[in-house]
């Protein structure tokens, strides 16, 4: 690696650190503000324990989260300072090629992004769960109890669904259950059970009081009684809440989950996808943004680094915009969630290429 790479890999990284060492701590000063009260109300919490559980994990989740911000702007700004100072004239009065002037910053991205994806597929999610735990156990309003679930809906295939009023995991009781299968969108049978336990021995379910109605072109068949054991292609566990539970599992438990859902027959697994399919798109980002921050800094302007860094913001909101509504997109039942959560890089992708082009020829 020659002198220059080490110098502009050298303004990379640590810019991309004095960026980060700069808005975590005014996130932190927030959120501190905003939180002390309820820090305060429960006694039994211990300043070491805020740090521990609260705190460090909550620098880990906002320090990815914010990385493509600091990157952009850490290196609209090192490279605008670059140019402010002719250092970038100076390079290609050397017969440096602006192809060869990006490979430390390729070198810098690809840092970025193998970090980044380390983070986000392994790291982030054990974050998110320590995170989570704590502020659902002291932050909310509403005190959390990860044993009471309440208003269940579960699809066990193409067909079939159950509802569950509530359902308690320490007795593996559940109250008002619901177990119906279409055939098409017709309603073929409904079983309903005032309450349904899960004998664990031999994973089986007894229904007390139960009613079965079969529906024929003719007639309904309808059958009552006080006790039925009987079994369903679903265990206690399948009934918590994964919505939340997909930030806080691994992508390896995310993906087998997404592949058990699928041999069962769920339809729309798009919000887990998201969920799976961001964790990879997101690090690569870095490549994209690193390049048209290059593009537009690497030129010395009139108005200075001041221009450079307000159009870079401008284009930094405008991907975060477009990343967000990918998402709520992507996570719909029609939508295909591999291209929209990749849209944004496709469509700043497109972007990155005509700048370069434009640059290399110049």
């Amino acid at each position: 690696m020659k002198i220059l790479d080490k110098y502009i890999l050298k303004k990379y990284l640590s810019s991309v650190l004095l960026v980060l060492a700069l808005l975590l701590p005014i996130a932190i000063a927030i959120d501190v503000s905003e939180k002390i009260d309820r820090f305060l109300r429960h006694t039994e919490l211990s300043v070491g324990e805020i740090i521990k559980d609260y705190y460090f994990n909550f620098v880990v989740i906002f320090g990815n989260t914010f990385m493509p911000l600091a990157l952009f702007i850490a290196v609209i700004f090192f490279t605008s300072k670059l140019a402010s100072n002719t250092e970038i004239i100076a390079i290609h009065s050397a017969k440096i090629s602006f192809t060869r002037f990006l490979k430390p910053y390729f070198i810098g991205a690809t840092i970025i992004t193998v970090f980044a994806l380390l983070m986000n597929h392994f790291i982030v999610p054990r974050s998110n769960k320590i995170f989570g735990e704590f502020s659902r156990t002291y932050l909310k309003k509403k005190k959390y109890n990860a044993n009471n679930l309440t208003n269940i809906n579960l699809q066990l295939g193409p067909n079939d669904f159950i509802f569950l009023k509530s359902y308690r995991l320490e007795t593996n009781r559940g109250y008002n259950f619901s177990y119906e299968q279409f055939e098409g969108n017709k309603l073929k049978s409904k079983l309903f059970a005032d309450q349904i336990k899960w004998r664990k021995r031999d994973s089986t379910f007894t229904l007390i009081n139960y009613r079965k109605r079969i529906i024929f072109s003719d007639r309904d068949s309808i059958e009552f009684g006080t006790k039925l054991d009987t079994t369903f292609p679903f265990t206690p566990n399948d009934l918590v809440n994964v919505a939340y539970l997909a930030k806080e599992m691994t992508s390896f438990k995310l993906n087998d989950f997404i592949n058990q859902s699928k041999e069962r027959g769920v339809s729309n697994l798009n919000s887990y996808l998201v969920e799976y399919h961001k964790r990879t798109s997101l690090p690569i980002s870095s490549y994209i943004l690193t390049f048209i921050a290059v593009t537009l800094a690497s030129k010395k302007r009139r108005g200075g680094m001041g221009i450079n860094l307000a159009i870079g913001i401008t284009l930094m909101f405008v991907y975060v915009f477009f990343l967000k509504i990918a998402e709520v997109l992507g996570a719909g039942a029609t939508t295909n969630s591999f291209i929209m959560v990749w849209s944004p890089n496709i469509i700043f992708g497109a972007l990155a290429i005509y700048l370069y082009l434009k640059n290399a020829k110049n």
